[in-house]
């Protein structure tokens, strides 16, 4: 489907909106806008647990499955996921939170390995996408966590870098002439400290026809400190808006001895629950974009990135506030 097939059926679908059924009450301090899938692990778990003898556990384990999470697409066609999620979501008349997760050379080559096979390929994905996304209630896409950061830092390369700005800046055309709401990585406080050369990177990869950028996916720092990094950034990019993961951030970054501070680190606790009412109008969601109790990587035993760890999500609920 050409690009410009896509924006005609966008405008169309967009113009007639689409029919949503009135959603149900929300967790309190929880959106009532963002969607949650009542089939995750985290909601199997606890009913497991429920209906056996661990009542206590699952009782904690509904602070994460009863909360909204985003769906990561990565490696494969990710229009039948995505269609699937999106109109489970309007049919709840709630928001979809989706990550697009599928550059080359994905993680540069680390626990999350993998990605497209070359650029053709990763736009045919992303088109791929947006056809999912035409006729929807207009989803939320977080893009390429890390991809920038990384190639202007842990994997520094001016080619592969100027590779991914380009391909971002296609996939943020191609996204949002479907109507999605497009926030690209930025990576984190930990990654870049050089803002300047951030945004410029940013800007290159079509920040500026995005709904802004993210920040802390699938990390740990503290919301105060993301938020006053991402002020930084949006300052440089005329007030750019941007959202924030705060699904494990309650206690910041881990600072132990003898394991990665970005690796399934213990001791880390859920942080603010998802939600547009922040309190900055630059941040325009908190969001808890990597799933809590999801495995960062098989660093020290864990299992393969993205895998539920119940004990593991357990913890980050216990050490929580109720």
């Amino acid at each position: 489907m050409t690009a410009r097939l896509l924006v005609a059926l966008a405008v169309g679908f967009l113009l007639a909106g689409c029919a949503a059924s009135g959603p149900r009450a929300p967790e309190v301090g929880v959106s009532a806008e963002f969607w949650s899938d009542p089939a995750s692990s985290a909601v199997r778990q606890a009913e497991q647990w429920r209906s056996g003898d661990r009542r206590d556990d699952a009782a904690q384990l509904d602070k994460i499955a009863r909360r909204p999470r985003a769906v990561w697409l990565g490696s494969g066609d990710p229009f039948p996921r995505a269609r699937d999620v999106l109109s489970r979501a309007g049919a709840a008349g709630r928001t979809a939170v989706l990550v697009a997760y599928d550059i080359p050379g994905r993680d540069c080559g680390q626990f999350s390995a993998g990605g497209a096979g070359n650029d053709a390929e990763y736009r045919t994905w992303t088109g791929r996408l947006a056809e999912a996304v035409v006729g929807q209630r207009r989803p939320v896409v977080v893009l390429e966590p890390d991809a920038l950061a990384q190639s202007l830092s842990s994997c520094r390369d001016r080619a592969v870098q100027a590779r991914r700005e380009a391909l971002l800046s296609g996939a943020v055309a191609t996204l949002t002439a479907v109507g999605a709401e497009v926030y690209l990585d930025a990576g984190n406080p930990g990654f870049v400290t050089d803002t300047a050369t951030l945004a410029d990177s940013l800007r290159r990869a079509g920040v500026g026809r995005a709904a802004g950028f993210a920040l802390n996916v699938a990390n740990f720092h503290p919301t105060d400190e993301v938020v006053a990094y991402g002020r930084a950034i949006s300052d440089r990019l005329g007030g750019a808006r941007f959202v924030v993961d705060t699904g494990r951030n309650g206690r910041g970054v881990y600072a132990g001895p003898d394991r990665p501070t970005w690796c399934n680190p213990p001791g880390r606790a859920l942080g603010p629950p998802p939600t547009r009412s922040t309190g900055d109008l630059r941040v325009a969601a908190f969001l808890w974009i990597k799933g809590p109790g999801e495995s960062d990587g098989s660093c020290h035993g864990a299992p393969a990135a993205g895998t539920f760890m119940p004990d593991y999500a357990l913890d980050l609920a216990r050490a929580s506030d109720p």
